[in-house]
């Protein structure tokens, strides 16, 4: 394959959403992401593109839908009255996911971006597509989780398996990857594969031992890791897992996601990988030329 066709997904209303004061996730962060690809003239070699608003029926694909409706109804003046709600699907005042204005189109946007990549990738018009602000892989389907309401990542793979046959999920953000796995650990039509610190750690899942159930077993594969890892490490240890997966799974289409607070430095985290290190990662993945959709996720040392 000659030069890759590389799609970039950005809307400047995205960063404009705020969780709270104190609140680590920063969605101003995409913004500054997005200086980068054009300070440094990235911009140039993609084809950039503003994400469709994701519907409530696209977000049905897997979602609950009356945990979406909650999710439409729910901001700071409607926090009291949909308290009960709010407990019920871990969200609100005294959780980690709180009920900021405008949720639903923050939600929207990032997965809109995330679908919006795996169409492009499905009909060959992208070879690898980019959306730094998706890949919010712990929501479940009628549960917020770690700052994640609604799981694009698992949208847009269930929108690559109308065209592949296999889709691997790749997950090198510092937390396991939960809400992925959790949608398909019963189906050998994707696997998930996720490196993460693992022992009195969030979200505690991503056991070794976790390797998927029924026509699922053997195609979740979990790498728990301890604290302090660097590039040499972990590019050690994650090439020849990936170099292996693709050899033996042969999956038509790659989601990859790169959050970010698998960096040194970053204020959730604990380990000491470097932006190279990351790089080399993506690298890798691409070199295989198969269609590739790459995600953002956790990062939250901003300044």
């Amino acid at each position: 394959m000659g030069k890759h066709k590389v799609a970039y997904f950005y809307d400047s209303e995205t960063p404009n959403h705020y969780y709270g004061p104190g609140h680590p996730m920063k969605p101003n962060r995409i913004n500054l992401a997005h200086n980068l690809v054009l300070s440094y003239g990235i911009y140039r070699h993609l084809s950039m593109f503003r994400p469709h608003r994701a519907t409530a029926a696209e977000m049905a694909q897997y979602h609950d839908p009356e945990y979406i409706e909650f999710i439409k109804k729910a901001s700071p003046e409607t926090a009291k009255a949909l308290a009960a709600d709010a407990n019920k699907f871990n969200a609100g005042e005294y959780a980690d996911c709180p009920l900021f204005d405008g949720l639903f189109d923050f939600c929207s946007l990032y997965c809109g971006g995330s679908i919006d990549g795996a169409v492009r990738l499905n009909h060959g018009l992208s070879d690898i597509c980019i959306n730094w602000s998706g890949g919010l892989h712990h929501a479940k389907k009628a549960e917020a989780s770690g700052f994640c309401y609604m799981n694009d990542i698992v949208l847009a793979i269930l929108e690559l398996l109308k065209y592949h046959a296999r889709v691997l999920y790749i997950d090198i953000d510092i937390h396991h990857g939960d809400g992925v796995e959790e949608a398909f650990y019963f189906t050998d039509r994707v696997m998930t594969c996720s490196f993460h610190k693992y022992g009195d750690f969030f979200p505690g899942t991503g056991d070794i031992a976790d390797i998927g159930d029924g026509n699922g077993k053997y195609y979740t594969v979990n790498f728990p890791l301890k604290d302090g890892i660097g590039d040499e490490d972990f590019l050690q240890i994650f090439k020849p897992i990936i170099q292996k997966i693709m050899d033996v799974y042969n999956p038509g289409a790659v989601v990859l996601q790169c959050g970010a607070d698998s960096l040194t430095g970053d204020r959730l985290g604990c380990f000491n990988l470097t932006v190279k290190g990351h790089g080399d990662c993506v690298k890798f993945v691409k070199s295989f030329n198969v269609p590739l959709l790459i995600l953002g996720g956790g990062g939250y040392t901003i300044n």
